[in-house]
């Protein structure tokens, strides 16, 4: 990100966020998919033991850190789901990347990691529909999912808005 910054003059990143899945809760991804919890099936079913999430100023920067994650040559793309263009039914909305990074140790090993890569206003929605859906665990009632995808469009326009104030506010800048 030095280089982006250098270039750019800003530093896309507000923060980062990273987390290792507890044994417990493995064990329990691993229940639900009626698996033994072995290595091989961890290694197999488990794709988010580590997870980070990248939080952005504005929309047009999680795509610049997108671009920067696929040019890296120590970085390795397995899957990307691009929740921004296609939002789930609630509204949440994010950049997932599945990817593999190398970890040095006597060898290089390579280990899967989740990459969510979203704009503050999509990190607080999403910290939203998690407190919010936690409590059920079968469907939502789609009252509620229409109800959260209008708020969700809500929190979208903002993030269009920013960017565009970012955008004057840079005009300003060069003109100065």
């Amino acid at each position: 990100m030095n280089d982006f910054a250098r270039k750019h003059g800003y530093n896309p990143v507000e923060h980062v966020k990273g987390r290792l899945k507890s044994v417990d809760s493995i064990k329990s991804k691993l229940r639900k998919k009626n698996k033994e919890f072995t290595k091989e099936n961890i290694n197999k079913h488990v794709k988010d033991i580590v997870g980070v999430r990248i939080v952005c100023s504005f929309l047009s920067d999680v795509f610049d850190i997108v671009s920067v994650i696929n040019r890296s040559p120590n970085i390795i793309v397995k899957q990307r789901e691009d929740y921004i263009a296609n939002p789930k039914d609630t509204g949440y909305m994010s950049y997932h990347m599945q990817v593999l990074v190398p970890v040095y140790l006597q060898d290089v090993e390579y280990v899967e990691c989740e990459l969510q890569i979203r704009t503050m206003a999509m990190d607080f929605w999403a910290s939203l529909d998690h407190k919010l859906l936690y409590k059920f665990e079968n469907d939502i009632p789609n009252d509620l999912k229409e109800k959260m995808f209008e708020y969700a469009k809500t929190i979208q326009e903002l993030d269009k808005k920013m960017l565009d104030l970012n955008t004057i506010i840079q005009k300003y800048k060069k003109n100065i």
